[in-house]
């Protein structure tokens, strides 16, 4: 089974982006936008594994998803991507948070 991870970011097309770069990876990948979008997905994928968040979305609502995320699903974890890499640092982070679960999946 694949490991789902959800990409949650500013811009629309950041999961196809994202995806399509990252798709020689054994992973599943959802995205959202917004905190409606993040609720949806986490309630309707039980086998999410993380949550990677973008750099592009505003402190005080990465902060408030951080939170809906931990409320909900307490056993996943929430990673952010800093923003000195800019836009085109989202696949290369997504990849290493990726590595790091494919990692624990194998670790078992």
């Amino acid at each position: 089974m694949k490991p789902v991870i959800l990409l949650v970011g500013r811009l629309p097309g950041v999961v196809e982006t994202v995806s399509s770069a990252l798709d020689d990876l054994p992973v599943e990948w959802l995205g959202a936008h917004d905190r409606d979008e993040v609720e949806r997905q986490l309630d309707a994928e039980p086998n999410i594994a993380c949550v990677v968040i973008g750099a592009g979305l505003d402190d005080r609502i990465r902060g408030e998803l951080i939170g809906v995320i931990a409320g909900r699903r307490p056993d996943i974890t929430i990673h952010l991507k800093d923003r000195a890499s800019g836009p085109g640092g989202m696949a290369p982070f997504a990849r290493s948070i990726a590595g790091l679960v494919l990692e624990r999946m194998v670790a078992g």
